[in-house]
């Protein structure tokens, strides 16, 4: 299972659909947006393009609670499964226990990838290029034996997208 992530995407539309359009080409089954989503145009584009996603407030959404029961919004942190994987979604990095077999968060604007005691912890950095001139989105590739993330980098101005990839050994969780 393919899952894209993006986070902090602000106010800028242009740029989270461009993201999520790559990531959808790429095989994502599954979107996920770990907060400050800031425009309700980018839940609208989310919505149509037919897959299935998850988006947690950030600490700049209190303005979409009105549109809640539209768009699949949850608090944080927020527990799901996919694929036989627990998932922990928040926005603030305050939950940051290994307590799910995936942690995601948002909201430092810098891309993080790190495996401690069988939790792969990511942030996916900054889809708004508030804090560089780069946005920034990932996908989480889930295989029975390891992750596989790709963080994806474009420059302001480019057409160019450039990919890292980074492998974690992982046992499933039951």
């Amino acid at each position: 299972m393919k899952i894209g992530i993006i986070s902090d995407t602000h106010t800028k539309v242009k740029k989270a659909k461009r993201a999520i359009d790559i990531l959808i080409k790429d095989g994502a089954n599954f979107i996920i947006h770990a907060g400050d989503i800031v425009e309700v145009e980018i839940l609208e584009y989310l919505k149509k393009t037919g897959i299935r996603y998850v988006a947690v407030y950030g600490n700049n959404d209190a303005h979409l609670a009105e549109h809640h029961a539209r768009f699949n919004l949850v608090q944080e942190p927020y527990y799901f499964k996919l694929s036989g994987t627990t998932f922990k979604l928040m926005h603030l990095p305050f939950y940051m226990l290994g307590d799910a077999d995936v942690v995601i968060f948002g909201h430092t604007h810098k891309a993080y990838v790190d495996f401690v005691d069988n939790t792969l912890f990511l942030n996916s950095g900054e889809i708004c290029a508030r804090n560089k001139a780069l946005s920034e989105w990932s996908m989480l590739e889930l295989k029975s034996e390891h992750y596989l993330v790709t963080n994806y980098t474009r420059a302001n101005k480019s057409e160019e997208i450039k990919k890292e990839e980074i492998e974690h050994m992982r046992q499933r969780s039951e």
